[in-house]
């Protein structure tokens, strides 16, 4: 089977400086796979690559065995993103933009599907409201619905539980959990930590642009230590 994602000597500058110093790694199929590091570590600039948003100074990378520098629009058809500052288009209403995305990704009888994320995410009474008039919540509410109506077999996470309440925070979660019991696959980067060490089975951490480690959580711990101290023990080593 061929990987989810697989980066070679993933780099990217902007002028002098280095956002990401060679990243290499492995995310196979049917994962949950955690990227966790400090602010400014180069998560956000990894997934922006990896979904064909920026392109790499050098290196290369392949989503689904597709070739992101290549075919990054190919790349698109494939994945949901959720991004970490987005929203939704201002001018139309919450069933126009989830509309809007299926026409976009060729998503047949789209209704039930667009139908069943407003039910999940409880928007039955703002599916009619102008994206612009909506509160933050509900607007990150509507960028995830836009990431899962046309139901991807990978998903990129970018912060996705940012602005969620509690009880929508952990409903999202069964879902993921069960998304990925199902054999789909998640690319997750979240500053939530006990989030992360419930979703997923293997994380990379990265400091400064630079892979620090990676691996299954269990390999990664010490004994009773939590994700929390796992992530604070590798970055204050790192930077030792």
């Amino acid at each position: 089977m061929t990987a989810a994602i697989v980066t070679r000597d993933l780099v990217k500058r902007y002028g002098k400086f280095e956002a990401l110093g060679g990243l290499s790694i492995e995310v196979e199929q049917g994962e949950s796979f955690c990227l966790l590091g400090p602010n400014g570590a180069g998560k956000s600039t990894t997934i922006s690559i990896l979904t064909g948003q920026i392109e790499a100074t050098s290196g290369s990378a392949t989503v689904m065995g597709v070739d992101v520098m290549k075919d990054p629009l190919g790349v698109k058809k494939l994945i949901g993103i959720v991004p970490e500052n987005e929203y939704p288009p201002s001018f139309l209403t919450v069933r126009e933009y989830l509309d809007l995305v299926c026409s976009i990704r060729n998503v047949p009888d789209p209704g039930p599907k667009i139908a069943r994320w407003i039910d999940f995410f409880g928007l039955a009474s703002k599916s009619d409201v102008l994206c612009k008039d909506l509160s933050k919540g509900t607007k990150k509410k509507v960028i995830v619905s836009a990431a899962l109506v046309h139901e991807p077999k990978l998903l990129f996470l970018d912060e996705p539980f940012l602005d969620l309440d509690p009880i929508v925070q952990h409903n999202l979660k069964a879902y993921l959990v069960d998304y990925v019991r199902n054999g789909g696959t998640i690319f997750l980067s979240t500053h939530i930590l006990e989030i992360a060490e419930k979703l997923c089975t293997r994380t990379a951490i990265l400091n400064e642009g630079r892979l620090v480690t990676s691996g299954e959580l269990a390999q990664l711990k010490h004994a009773q230590e939590s994700l929390e101290d796992v992530f604070m023990r590798l970055v204050k080593e790192e930077c030792a």
